[in-house]
């Protein structure tokens, strides 16, 4: 519908309003053009004239009558009252019924249904699209970065601790439990050296004076 719509709005619109609605009203609402004549107008008028026409009886009664009957004023004020109010309504209804506000409206909501709203539904297909494949490739990404994970893991439990090189045992050098008990061993291994040795070695050669070279 929405596709019949905007390819022939004014053809749709007359299809759809035929069975209820007169081609003479389809056609000046649809078109609203300074040639086409109002279809109410007749009927305006008539309403109009047969308001006047009422008004002025009205108030040559308030005039003629009221001396002869003053109990009649109250009335004939009540009638006036309201013819003022049925030409108001009246005047109301004939703008409501022009074509060119109800025309306007008609323009803006077919730029909005068949312009704005297909442009926004094409760009919603799109951003569903993008997104669609945004997940395949995230799919298709978690088990590949997953391998790369666990290989990457595998590879570092293969690696030596004692590498001097290897990051962990760089950081378990560095581990202050292990270098308390590195020194520990150091001062050990000293303190066995010195009782090993409690005198200075011998030395091997004497020096001789220069004269008895000479």
């Amino acid at each position: 519908s929405t596709s019949d719509f905007c390819v022939s709005p004014d053809k749709f619109i007359a299809n759809r309003t035929k069975e209820f609605l007169s081609a003479e009203v389809t056609h000046y609402y649809l078109y609203c053009s300074q040639s086409l004549p109002n279809p109410f107008q007749q009927s305006l008028t008539i309403f109009q004239r047969s308001l006047t026409t009422m008004q002025i009886q009205i108030q040559g009664l308030l005039q003629f009558s009221v001396p002869v009957f003053p109990t009649a004023e109250r009335d004939l004020l009540g009638i006036q009252r309201l013819l003022n109010s049925t030409e108001f309504n009246l005047n109301q209804l004939t703008a409501l019924l022009d074509c060119r506000g109800l025309h306007k409206n008609y323009l803006d909501g077919l730029m909005g249904v068949c312009y704005d709203g297909v442009e926004g539904l094409l760009y919603l297909c799109l951003f569903s699209l993008l997104s669609v494949s945004a997940f395949c490739v995230m799919l298709c990404a978690i088990p590949r970065a997953w391998t790369l994970i666990t290989s990457r893991n595998r590879d570092y439990d293969d690696i030596d601790e004692e590498d001097p090189f290897n990051p962990q045992a760089r950081h378990m050098a560095f581990n202050p439990s292990r270098a308390s008990h590195v020194h520990s061993f150091c001062s050990y291994s000293s303190s066995l050296d010195s009782q090993a040795s409690p005198h200075p070695p011998p030395q091997t050669a004497a020096i001789l004076p220069t004269s008895e070279y000479m």
